[in-house]
């Protein structure tokens, strides 16, 4: 799974923020996300469709993440490997394919939607031989194999979790780390509270809310960008690296 939101006038922003996720939930979290695995079973398996019609940003999505991503890879005290990846909420692998396999030596993915997966093994060409697992599993249920990566790449998801799955979700990735290792999280940032959106049955959160979560999940942020050279109608878009 994976999404580019427009973003909201100021007018809707006040109107539908929450101060947390759970008061955005109408109905209870089995409906929250069964409600999001339907929709994106609607959505076609190309890379339009993972990035909610804004396909042309994906070069520029993808040179930001590799630069981002570059300042901690290497050898020496501190640099985090290049053994293994995990991409999460991968859909077709359009962030597998351009920024993982080129770094690193074998790749996982994992998505709530099989069809996407299925996708992903011809969309990913050649270079998909080094894929070594494909899990299709909600990131709410989903267990990293303990100590398996050096990155795991979670990019236009977190918004499919409430907030208590997300801390957890964060948790058993930080044991699926090898040492130095790191999870990066990419995605869009509300300017305040927390929106909901309907259509996909997810939220955006704001920077403070996030940095909450990810400290109540033991992680430190290690290092916070913003993604330049998007569309202004869309949110924001931070990159933090975590350890």
């Amino acid at each position: 799974m994976t999404d580019c939101k427009k973003r909201l006038s100021a007018r809707a922003r006040k109107q539908r923020s929450c101060s947390k996720m759970e008061d955005c939930l109408i109905e209870d979290q089995t409906t929250f996300y069964s409600k999001a695995e339907h929709y994106w079973k609607e959505v076609p398996p190309t890379v339009d469709g993972m990035l909610g019609g804004y396909g042309s940003i994906s070069s520029i999505d993808i040179n930001g993440s590799k630069k981002f991503l570059q300042k901690f890879l290497g050898e020496g005290q501190g640099k985090t490997g290049t053994g293994c990846a995990l991409d999460c909420g991968a859909g077709i692998g359009r962030i597998t394919k351009r920024l993982l396999l080129p770094l690193f030596r074998t790749v996982d993915l994992v998505d709530v939607t099989q069809e996407f997966l299925d996708k992903a093994r011809t969309y990913l060409g050649e270079e998909g031989k080094r894929v070594e697992n494909y899990f299709c599993c909600g990131l709410q249920d989903f267990q990293p194999q303990p100590e398996r990566y050096d990155v795991i790449w979670i990019q236009w998801v977190i918004g499919h979790l409430t907030d208590d799955h997300l801390v957890e979700f964060l948790r058993r990735c930080r044991s699926g780390l090898r040492p130095d290792g790191l999870i990066v999280v990419k995605d869009n940032v509300a300017y305040e509270g927390v929106i909901p959106d309907d259509v996909d049955s997810s939220v955006c959160r704001n920077l403070n809310l996030l940095r909450h979560l990810v400290s109540k999940a033991g992680l430190n942020i290690i290092c916070e960008e913003q993604q330049q050279n998007f569309p202004e109608e869309i949110y924001q878009v931070h990159t933090l690296a975590l350890r």
